[in-house]
């Protein structure tokens, strides 16, 4: 209702947090949608997306499709260059970064700096940084034994704090499950992330890894997986937003039925 209320010309502004947080393409997909948005209905606003990191997650295809797309509508601003935000006036529609001018907006998303849910927060499941190590083989708490904490409040690295990963971190957890509950020993583990992105409703992109644990805790297996390639035709970007909705559709079966 804000985009729709703001004027042709206006400003919207969205700040990133820095790592880690949920979702890492999140913000940077919410700003392709709102520019397919507003190349739509208001050609002439502008999106700044401040940003409290030097680099984001799939940094180089989001801005090929932003120039082939939205030439001129998405402005990143990195952490060097002012990005990160330390105050917001709500009143006046008003971000301030930690350096630099403020800026004015007509309709602000400001994703906050991160950490694991209440919960784990109150039952002292998550360190001073706030978010919950655990046994990267079991998944199972290293604040207390016997509660077992995977997804977003979890520290995985290098995993990302996606859904995916929480999915497949879910089947690992319930196997380490059963094999204690069995007696049996833990079977090898290896986890799995694949995120598609749209950058418009036919443009998608995507990232896979693989992971396995090794000495030094889960770490991504070398040549498995990787990022959708930056020169293909046009007709590729529109395959992945395909697969994209499938892509959704599997998981979310997979998950709930």
């Amino acid at each position: 209702r804000q985009l729709e209320a703001m004027p042709d010309g206006g400003v919207v502004v969205i700040s990133a947090p820095r790592d880690p947080f949920r979702c890492p393409p999140g913000p940077y997909e919410r700003a392709s949608l709102i520019a397919h948005y507003l190349k739509q209905a208001k050609p002439r606003s502008k999106i700044l997306l401040y940003d409290a990191k030097e680099t984001f997650s799939k940094q180089g295809l989001f801005q090929q499709g932003w120039q082939a797309l939205y030439p001129g509508m998405i402005e990143w601003i990195p952490e060097s260059q002012g990005g990160a935000i330390e105050g917001v006036d709500v009143a006046g529609l008003t971000v301030h970064p930690t350096f630099g001018e403020p800026q004015k907006a007509d309709v602000i998303n400001l994703i906050p700096p991160q950490q694991a849910g209440a919960i784990a927060l109150a039952t002292g499941l998550a360190n001073d940084g706030g978010w919950c190590p655990v046994n990267q083989r079991s998944f199972e708490s290293l604040q207390h034994a016997g509660i077992h904490v995977i997804g977003d409040a979890a520290i995985a690295n290098p995993m990302p704090k996606s859904g995916f990963a929480a999915s497949s971190q879910g089947k690992v957890c319930a196997m380490a499950l059963v094999a204690a509950l069995s007696g049996q020993e833990m079977p090898e583990p290896s986890y799995v992330n694949t995120c598609y992105s749209l950058v418009g409703p036919d443009y998608g992109i995507s990232i896979a890894a693989v992971y396995r644990v090794g000495e030094s805790g889960i770490m991504a297996v070398e040549g498995a997986g990787g990022v959708s390639p930056t020169e293909v035709p046009e007709s590729f970007r529109r395959d992945e937003a395909r697969y994209a909705v499938g892509w959704y559709q599997s998981i979310t079966a997979d998950i709930w039925g």
